[in-house]
C-alpha cells in the first residue's frame, strides 16, 4: 500500500438493528477503536443517524449512509438527499452499492448521478464496482468493471474524484460466505487503479483508495491487506459483530508484525 493512502475500514450495517441496539454497537466500536493506523466509518440505517452522530461525536470514527437522491430536494417520497445527510453528520455515503444495483434497477447512469449529488453536498462518496458470478464465469469482469467505474466518474474534475473512495465488490462473495482470495482482490484492485490513471493520471491512481468487499472477516482481512492495491474493507454482516469488526479495523499485516 501507498503511504500516500489511509487505509479505511468501513462498516455497513443494512437494514438492520434499532435505536437501542444500534447505539449499543456504536459505543462498542467507539470504545474499541482506539488509536490504529485505519480510518474507521459506521454506514448506518437512517433512523439511527442522529443517534449514532451523538455518539461518535468527538471520537476518530465517521459517520456513514447506505444510499441518497440524486437531486437536492423535491417529491421523491422515501428518498433522502445528500444536503439531508450531511445535516444528520454524515462524512461518508455508499453509491452504487450491489444490492442497489441488482435489487433496485440502480444503472450506471443513476449512479452517476448520486455520486455528483454526494460530492456537491460535501460527502465523500464510497463507489461500489463488481461484477455478479455469470460475468466472472463468462470473462467480462473486465469490462464489467470499466463500463461500471468509467461511467460513475465520466465527466468528474480531478478535484473532485480525489473525493471519491472505490470499493471493489465481487457480487458472488457478497452475504455468501465465499471470498476473493487475496490475489484475486489485487488483481481487481490493480485494474481499477489502472483505471483511474486513465482517467486522471498516475497522481489520481496513486491517492484513490480501493477498499475490498465481499464476505470480508476477521479470519480473512490480513491476508487482504497484505495487497498492495487493497487500502481497506467495505464490510457487511461482520461489521455488526463488535468483537469481529474491531479484529477487521485492526488487522496486521507482515510489515507491522515486524514492527511489534
Amino acid at each position: 500500500m501507498s503511504p500516500k493512502r489511509i487505509p479505511f475500514i468501513a462498516g455497513n450495517w443494512k437494514m438492520h438493528l434499532g435505536l437501542a441496539d444500534a447505539a449499543k454497537l456504536a459505543r462498542e466500536i467507539k470504545d474499541g477503536v482506539g488509536a490504529g493506523d485505519a480510518e474507521v466509518a459506521l454506514c448506518v440505517p437512517y433512523t439511527a443517524l442522529i443517534v449514532v452522530a451523538e455518539i461518535l461525536k468527538g471520537s476518530p470514527v465517521r459517520l456513514g449512509a447506505q444510499n441518497l437522491h440524486w437531486e437536492p430536494q423535491g417529491a421523491f417520497t422515501g428518498e433522502i438527499a445528500a444536503g439531508q445527510l450531511a445535516d444528520a453528520g454524515c462524512r461518508y455515503v455508499i453509491v452504487g452499492h450491489s444490492e442497489r444495483r441488482r435489487l433496485f434497477g440502480e444503472t450506471n447512469a443513476i449512479v452517476h448521478k448520486k455520486l455528483g449529488a454526494a460530492l456537491g453536498a460535501g460527502l465523500s462518496p464510497i463507489l461500489c464496482v463488481g461484477e455478479t458470478l455469470e460475468e466472472r464465469e463468462s470473462q467480462k469482469t473486465w469490462g464489467v468493471l470499466a463500463e461500471q467505474f468509467r461511467a460513475a466518474i465520466s465527466g468528474l474534475p480531478p478535484v473532485e474524484a480525489a473525493k471519491i473512495t472505490a470499493a471493489y465488490e465481487p457480487v458472488w462473495a457478497i452475504g455468501t460466505g465465499k471470498t476473493a482470495s487475496p490475489g484475486q482482490a489485487e488483481e481487481a484492485h490493480a485494474f481499477i487503479r489502472k483505471l483511474a490513471s486513465q482517467a486522471h493520471g498516475d497522481g489520481f491512481a496513486a491517492g484513490l483508495r480501493i477498499l475490498y468487499g465481499g464476505s470480508v472477516k476477521a479470519e480473512n482481512i490480513d491476508a487482504l491487506m497484505a495487497q498492495p492495491d487493497v487500502d481497506g474493507a467495505l464490510v457487511g454482516g461482520e461489521s455488526l459483530k463488535p468483537i469481529s469488526f474491531l479484529r477487521i479495523i485492526h488487522y496486521t499485516t507482515p510489515a507491522a508484525a515486524a514492527r511489534n
